[in-house]
């Protein structure tokens, strides 16, 4: 069974959720779609969805968080709204989340960590990462947008280090996939999230990821 964004009965129902979150405009509405076959609800703008989308699986809940992130034309103090509101619901949620799926942008990742890192702040970005990791949720960084990138391996040797992994990235194939969700290259992550599906041993939800 599976159902769209009026969820009823969550509390009651969800034994596992898979949780998406990522900067506004890095391609998750995209990639969902093409994980799971289900058109995504987004604002007409940046900033204007505050409320997750949550799609059932059986018992198993797919989630997109609201997108972070400084946003064109909306306040600091909507952007901190929409933090805090991810925060929140990580950490009320985090004894049922199984996987958490960040999503970045391949193509400016590394121009906006060094920009934050310059003003001697720390990246959203990079905090939402050590976040996810603080409250003990097995964390997949997917690199979208890899089109964009025209020396690969080496630029995604730089996001891991930004991330505070070693090089070579190959190495984190567990915990860092690549993807281009417009075209459909999403195969590895699919695959890594039927692995988590199988190592607790729910091999009857695979069929929503085939």
């Amino acid at each position: 069974m599976v159902c769209g964004h009026n969820v009823c009965g969550l509390n009651n129902r969800t034994v596992r959720e898979i949780i998406f979150l990522g900067r506004s405009n890095v391609g998750k509405s995209t990639l969902l779609h093409q994980l799971i076959g289900k058109k995504v609800r987004i604002g007409r703008k940046p900033g204007v969805t505050l409320k997750p989308n949550h799609f059932y699986f059986d018992d198993l809940l797919i989630t997109d968080l609201p997108g972070f992130g400084f946003m064109q034309g909306l306040k600091k103090h909507k952007c901190e709204q929409i933090k805090n509101l991810i925060v929140h619901y990580l950490e009320d949620n985090s004894d049922r989340i199984l996987l958490a799926v960040q999503v970045i942008d391949a193509g400016s990742f590394i121009d906006l960590v060094d920009r934050w890192n310059m003003r001697g702040e720390i990246p959203v970005d990079v905090e939402f990462f050590n976040f996810l990791h603080d409250i003990d949720l097995d964390v997949v960084v997917a690199v979208n947008k890899i089109d964009k990138l025209t020396e690969l391996e080496s630029e995604i040797d730089e996001i891991v280090q930004r991330l505070g992994f070693c090089p070579p990235w190959r190495q984190w194939r567990d915990q860092l996939v690549l993807i281009c969700a417009k075209k459909g290259q999403i195969g590895e992550l699919r695959e890594l999230i039927k692995g988590r599906l199988h190592d607790i041993g729910r091999d009857d939800l695979l069929k929503y990821f085939s």
